[in-house]
């Protein structure tokens, strides 16, 4: 079975004809932290309130928000080797395919409670993202070892 690997694209040096060496200022590649932080707090968020059962108004949209970030984050996490449209497409219908069948599976065992579903989502997510991330710190420590 034959591996396939993608290049990254060479950085851009931001000199064209007629510029300096100054470096402008790239807003999209200065969000993409933010808003991934933002993503994981709102998510957080959603869970906390799920599990503590408060009557906010902001329970229901930031737990569906966990509902479905979790499951997609963990298998497009996993999925490093395709292209980022495939990735995405990938992990929002994968995660709709966990959330039904953790559903489905409470359902058909007459243990259907919403904690129950949001640990249920979040022990799939964790066991669906700890291979890659075990992945990641070998390879890191392989590197720090050879060098």
């Amino acid at each position: 079975m034959q591996t396939i690997r993608i290049k990254a694209a060479p950085a851009d040096t931001g000199q064209q004809a007629g510029q300096g060496a100054e470096k402008g200022p790239q807003p999209v590649q200065d969000l993409l932290p933010l808003l991934a932080g933002a993503a994981v707090a709102v998510g957080g968020v959603g869970a906390v309130l799920a599990l503590v059962d408060l009557g906010s108004p902001l329970r229901a949209p930031f737990t569906l928000f966990f509902l479905l970030a979790a499951p997609g984050a963990a298998i497009g996490t996993a999925l490093r080797a395709l292209t980022p449209w495939g990735r995405a497409v990938v992990a929002v219908s994968g995660a709709l395919a966990v959330n039904l069948l953790v559903a489905q599976g409470m359902l058909a065992l007459h243990v259907w409670s919403m904690r129950g579903g949001v640990v249920a989502v979040a022990a799939l997510s964790s066991l669906i993202a700890l291979p890659s991330a075990a992945r990641r710190l070998r390879h890191r420590g392989a590197k720090r070892w050879t060098c």
